[in-house]
């Protein structure tokens, strides 16, 4: 998967909100089912948790059989 063409879409750090458009995934699913493993690389802003698009796609790649 090419980064470069998609990330002119999105800020470098995502919201939850954009991880889970990015995925497309529901922002509830994305809560039940990806954010609570640890395998998730983030990065705090205070309190508020950012992802990369590189990030995401690694931890896709690594849990998908």
């Amino acid at each position: 998967m090419c980064i470069n063409n998609i990330s002119k879409d999105y800020p470098y750090l995502l919201t939850r909100e954009q991880a889970s458009h990015f995925l497309g995934v529901d922002p509830k699913s994305f809560d039940k089912y990806i954010r609570p493993h640890e395998g998730l690389e983030r990065f705090m802003i205070g309190r508020h948790e950012r992802y990369t698009m590189k990030a995401l796609i690694q931890f896709i790649e690594n849990h998908s059989a």
